[in-house]
């Protein structure tokens, strides 16, 4: 109790803002009646401000922002590498919190065909797209020489859970992870949306500076077109989900050339593009 206690105030001192809170609810189990604690994910508004010009208002979990403004802003090709992102200040606010950014001005030039003041729902993966082409971006094909097996998802799936903490709280987030081949999962981040947690990810690798051709994201979600999208786009070739892909999102991995997994749970998984990446180890008994 006494790490879980420690777990818990770790998490909801980030940023001022706490990621969960504590309410008192009343629990029924058929004709029982229990009044109890409980604890709660938060969403917060988060606003992104691009050198004073506000971008995009996202919810999101108010945890490793700064990780989640690069991750966002390379993944929706603000700009082109992680050295473009000159400055992050973060505010908070009574209402919500502010990520003030700073990136040349040549790179916010090209933002001005962009929807500008928008809101990102908690599971939007289009935000701040207000054309088709926007919204539609082919990233460049993924290479690499990643090779890995069966058992090495299937460890990357029994480590996803154990490592959710702020999930194993509250029992409604989302987690992207980044595993590598025979030494498991190596990071992870949660968020109430999908798509913020791998952007938080995203953003972790990138500043850490990892080779994103020697490991695999595994993600608690369906694999969304903008799943795929945004593993594909900074160059990491696997991306698999516990749940279902969609139809657009198998087409941009097959011409991406990005390994797609499904429905990868326990010791079961579906392989739906490319699956020259991973190595079934069979039992065969005589």
């Amino acid at each position: 109790m006494a790490n879980d206690n420690a777990v818990m105030q770790s998490l909801a001192l980030d940023l001022g803002w706490p990621s969960y809170q504590q309410i008192t609810v009343d629990r029924w189990q058929g004709s029982q009646h229990s009044q109890e604690a409980d604890f709660v994910a938060e969403e917060v508004p988060i606003s992104l401000i691009y050198n004073g010009v506000p971008h995009v208002v996202m919810l999101a979990t108010p945890t490793n922002l700064e990780e989640f403004a690069l991750g966002f802003s390379i993944t929706e090709g603000i700009i082109k590498k992680t050295s473009e992102l000159l400055s992050t200040r973060i505010y908070n606010h009574a209402n919500g919190i502010e990520v003030q950014l700073k990136i040349p001005d040549e790179r916010f030039v090209c933002m001005s065909d962009k929807g500008r003041n928008l809101t990102g729902r908690t599971g939007c993966g289009l935000c701040g797209a207000s054309t088709l082409k926007q919204a539609i971006r082919q990233p460049a094909p993924v290479h690499g020489s990643l090779k890995l097996t069966s058992q090495d998802l299937l460890t990357a799936l029994s480590q996803v859970k154990q490592r959710q903490k702020l999930n194993k709280i509250t029992g409604s987030v989302h987690a992207a992870a980044w595993a590598v081949p025979g030494q498991g999962i190596l990071d992870i981040r949660e968020d109430v949306g999908r798509h913020n947690a791998l952007d938080k990810l995203i953003g972790l690798l990138l500043r850490s500076g990892r080779d994103l051709t020697e490991g695999f994201v595994v993600v608690t979600s369906r694999a969304s077109y903008e799943m795929v999208q945004k593993t594909a786009f900074v160059g990491i070739t696997l991306l698999a989900a516990i749940s279902a892909p969609t139809g657009l999102a198998i087409r941009l991995a097959n011409e991406a050339g990005l390994t797609l997994i499904g429905f990868a749970r326990d010791d079961q998984h579906v392989v739906y593009a490319h699956p020259q990446r991973l190595t079934h180890i069979t039992n065969n008994f005589n």
